[in-house]
């Protein structure tokens, strides 16, 4: 095999192993909590990003000791909230949400929940008098149910050593097959009232602590938490603790699969996400909203959130506006678009796999299908690329022989081979760019399954296959075994067929006669070796892709072989010989 693609392979080898190690790279450690630089007033939940020790908490200061005023007592309750497509349980502590559960979409046995809580219950959607440095309100508030799919919660406040009495309400809007509801929060003031404002808020709206589905830890392949804002109809990444005052359209926490998403319809606010540690999670994601102070008696605020798949199918019905609240022209398919200059290709490839998945309802034989129609589209390349092969095979010997010549005279060696180039009508470049140009096909390929919704879950061959955006395994190690240096937590069985595959395409491909030595030899074998650990935990969708790829090229190089076999002169033939073609006068 010649030098230029011994180097197309290697050059591509660095890249697919830079390729990973940024994507590893691109889920950051837990970032440190900035904490409030108001006196006497310190965050929740604060730690040092030096330990792995989970400190104690430092509860935060309460909103001017605000207390409810009315006497009747109310009992702790749980309200659940069925729709066809989510289960919701809210909680009258607060009026906040804990649990809110996915019903088509499963987490290993269990429906995939998207409030992901630590030690202790979540409180998603709880309101705090003022900043985010206030306590959030705990109080048991009494529960009004206006229908199936509606529900308010209610309680008056008063803040000791005032006239200042208020009512908060807190309203839960949900429609029969929507991922998104509606809150709103109302504050309502008698005559001495003036306004709302506790330290230069009027209140602040938290989710947190996490979004489904649970994980151990994050990580880029398996799953991840991202932060986005839209604005000026554009989607950027949001840093965690920093105040964003811009007033986005929305605000998003996003996973590889799941999005939580906030609309709020306010003329006034500002967002912060946070990653506040707290006991029995792994990491948090939270979105405070923050209200600021009003001069008005009484102040009711609109808010819409998306808990869902993170799906442009399910996501492009708020823009169209065919939802339930006929919401529309929001842009939540942002949330579910392909980013990055290979966008364009990755969109492509997701296009012609669905085609092909409709052919074939199964997406492990729509990934076979796909990988076939890519070896047709590149079969004049791979053409090329043998027939390459084959003339720098013939021209080896007088290669050889000028490199020899000239070994000591690196610039004339240089000129002499391209005067020899120039005289065979040689491309040396023509044999590894076929090859180079499929990188971004393999790396457009690993976004695709690795990030396609449609693939979570989706089966190839039930008992072996069962999700081909994960890993496979044939044998799983027990809870907290890993292989050592590999870290390995299962055997694996489609890695073992991809090295099978490469080094049978090595064998088929290298000419008759030729010796397997130096270069040769890092192609057949060291390379097979090495791709076998880097794409050894990668989507099986990958494995599957590049495994047929492998095969459906061997099936083409058999062809080219019988080609050429039967267009070759016999062997007393005269020798025929390349004239090199004249250049043009300009």
């Amino acid at each position: 095999m010649e030098k230029n693609t011994v180097l197309a392979v290697v050059l591509s080898s660095i890249v697919l192993i830079a390729f990973f190690a940024i994507q590893n790279a691109l889920t950051p450690p837990p970032s440190p909590v900035i904490q409030p630089e108001q006196s006497g007033v310190v965050a929740t939940d604060s730690f040092a990003e030096e330990s792995i020790q989970i400190e104690q908490p430092v509860s935060p200061s309460p909103a001017f000791n605000a207390v409810f005023i009315d006497e009747e007592a109310v009992n702790a309750e749980l309200i659940t909230i069925q729709t066809e497509v989510v289960t919701v349980v809210l909680t009258n502590a607060g009026g906040d949400m804990v649990s809110w559960k996915l019903k088509s979409h499963l987490d290993h046995d269990e429906n995939v929940d998207m409030i992901f809580s630590g030690d202790k219950d979540a409180h998603a959607f709880s309101i705090a008098f003022g900043g985010m440095d206030t306590l959030p309100v705990s109080s048991l508030f009494h529960v009004n149910r206006i229908s199936e799919h509606t529900v308010e919660f209610y309680r008056d406040f008063s803040v000791p050593g005032t006239d200042t009495k208020f009512r908060l309400l807190k309203r839960y809007d949900f429609k029969p097959n929507d991922y998104m509801f509606e809150l709103t929060v109302t504050l309502e003031g008698d005559s001495n009232v003036p306004g709302f404002n506790f330290s230069g808020d009027a209140y602040t709206l938290a989710f947190g602590p996490q979004i489904g589905p649970k994980f151990e830890k994050l990580n880029v392949r398996y799953d991840y938490r991202q932060y986005h804002v839209y604005t000026n109809g554009k989607r950027r990444s949001a840093k965690v603790n920093n105040v964003i005052d811009t007033r986005p359209t929305w605000a998003a926490i996003s996973g590889k699969y799941f999005t939580f998403i906030a609309i709020p319809h306010l003329a006034q606010f500002s967002a912060v996400f946070t990653e506040t540690r707290e006991p029995g999670i792994p990491s948090a994601s939270r979105l405070s909203i923050i209200r600021p102070a009003v001069n008005q008696r009484t102040v009711t605020d609109t808010y819409k959130f998306y808990l869902g798949p993170k799906s442009e199918g399910v996501l492009k019905v708020y823009h169209s506006g065919l939802n339930d609240f006929k919401f529309k022209e929001s842009s939540l398919t942002e949330m579910a678009s392909s980013r990055g200059v290979l966008a364009p290709l990755e969109i492509g490839l997701k296009w012609l796999l669905l085609l092909c998945y409709k052919i074939v309802p199964n997406y492990g034989v729509a990934i076979i299908l796909l990988t076939l129609m890519i070896k047709i589209v590149f079969f004049p390349l791979t053409k090329k690329s043998s027939e390459a092969t084959s003339r720098m095979q013939e021209l080896a010997p007088k290669i050889k022989e000028i490199q020899e010549k000239y070994k000591g005279n690196p610039q004339k060696l240089n000129a002499e081979m391209a005067t020899f180039y120039q005289k065979e009508g040689y491309n040396p470049i023509s044999g590894c760019l076929p090859m180079l140009l499929q990188i971004p096909i393999f790396i457009a390929m690993y976004n695709l399954f690795n990030n396609h919704f449609d693939l979570r879950g989706a089966s190839f061959i039930p008992g072996w296959i069962p999700d081909l955006s994960v890993p496979e395994y044939i044998v799983n190690f027990p809870d907290g075994f890993q292989v050592p240096i590999l870290g390995w937590t299962a055997l694996r069985a489609l890695p073992f067929i991809y090295v099978g595959s490469q080094l049978m395409y090595g064998k088929i491909t290298q000419a008759p006669g030729q010796q397997t030595a130096g270069q040769m030899k890092m192609m057949l074998y060291i390379m097979p070796i090495a791709f076998f650990f880097i794409l050894y935990n990668v989507p099986s969708g990958l494995l599957l892709y590049w495994i047929f790829s492998n095969a459906f090229t061997l099936v083409q190089q058999v062809i080219i072989n019988k080609y050429k076999k039967s267009k070759a002169p016999p062997p007393d033939a005269p020798p025929q010989y390349v004239v090199a073609p004249k250049k043009k006068k300009r």
